[in-house]
């Protein structure tokens, strides 16, 4: 409500100097909100570029303190691991994701061995980097199945917890694995690690860079539309979030961001609960290529982050982490 009224209340009295504004700014921007994303692939000494993310790049696990280092010396306070698994260690029913030497696995170990507890390690848990059919669960006469699924989901996150994970985060978007997953967690010891749920993951046309980064982009048959949710929906999101936080959550995630910072908003809201918002591969692919065609200025890049805080979120999940310095240093 408006107290007051115009000539005696002009609102742009606050507005007339650059200092003025910084004063009163409501939501600002710190390298604590962010976590970054890293892509794996095997072999030796690579940091290769993902051709449809320009400046986001994949590394071995011999490179991994080129970017771990860089996030640590920026105060980034958490990665997250996304492997590119061979598509020799792919079949229908994703075992690679259990087995103990694979990229993820070994990332972490190498990040723990390394820096200990300087930074956090958020691991993704779903079957889609390690499917041939490029699916988040297992598939029965075209059908994603719901409990079986879990089953695997329970094992990965068990041997990630065991590897060092710190943060257990489950994309998939099965019902009722939260509960069980924290069930298993707990009986194996494992109270102290956090689980991030993929509460509202939505079924968008925003994720094809980062189905490219991960190499299940030509895999995927079909689509994902009958376990991620409709785009056009909101208080089904209310309720998957209000099930995610009675089954154990203790954070959860909207993902895409930027088309539904109403989402955001509503569960920041409703639930008073750790939101965090993922910034998309398709989302950030979409304002790069504008800024490199000169559609838009680099200034866009800090308005959209700062959108994220505006509508309720506590951190952001978003490839322009490590280098969310000069953003901030060089914002408007």
């Amino acid at each position: 409500m408006i107290i007051g009224k115009y000539p005696s209340l002009r609102l742009r009295r606050n507005r007339k100097a650059s200092w003025s504004r910084r004063l009163i700014q409501e939501n600002t921007l710190s390298p604590n909100d962010f976590i970054l994303p890293v892509f794996l692939i095997e072999g030796s000494n690579k940091r290769q570029e993902i051709s449809s993310m320009p400046g986001v790049y994949r590394y071995t696990i011999n490179r991994l303190s080129q970017i771990v280092d860089k996030a640590i010396k920026k105060k980034i306070p958490m990665i997250a691991l996304f492997p590119k698994t061979q598509n020799v260690h792919k079949d229908e029913f994703g075992t690679e994701s259990l087995n103990e030497k694979n990229l993820v696995c070994r990332a972490i170990k190498e990040v723990k061995t390394r820096y200990k507890n300087e930074i956090g390690i958020m691991c993704d848990v779903a079957l889609d980097p390690y499917t041939s059919h490029g699916h988040d669960g297992l598939i029965k006469s075209n059908i994603i199945l719901n409990d079986e699924t879990i089953e695997v989901l329970i094992n990965q996150s068990l041997l990630q917890a065991e590897m060092g994970c710190d943060v257990i985060a489950p994309s998939d978007m099965m019902d009722g694995r939260i509960g069980k997953i924290r069930k298993a967690l707990d009986k194996n010891k494992f109270q102290n690690i956090q689980i991030l749920a993929y509460a509202a993951k939505y079924a968008s046309s925003f994720y094809g860079p980062f189905r490219d980064a991960v190499g299940s982009k030509r895999s995927l048959k079909g689509d994902k539309k009958t376990y991620q949710m409709d785009f056009r929906n909101s208080d089904e999101a209310l309720r998957e979030v209000a099930l995610d936080i009675k089954e154990g959550a203790d954070m959860v995630m909207v993902k895409p961001g930027m088309p539904y910072l109403d989402i955001i908003k509503s569960i920041k809201e409703k639930f008073k609960i750790p939101v965090f918002a993922y910034q998309v591969s398709g989302e950030y692919s979409l304002m790069e290529n504008a800024i490199n065609k000169n559609l838009l200025s680099r200034d866009a890049i800090y308005e959209s982050l700062v959108a994220f805080k505006r509508a309720g979120a506590n951190a952001i999940v978003s490839y322009y982490a490590d280098r969310i310095d000069k953003i901030i240093n060089q914002s408007p």
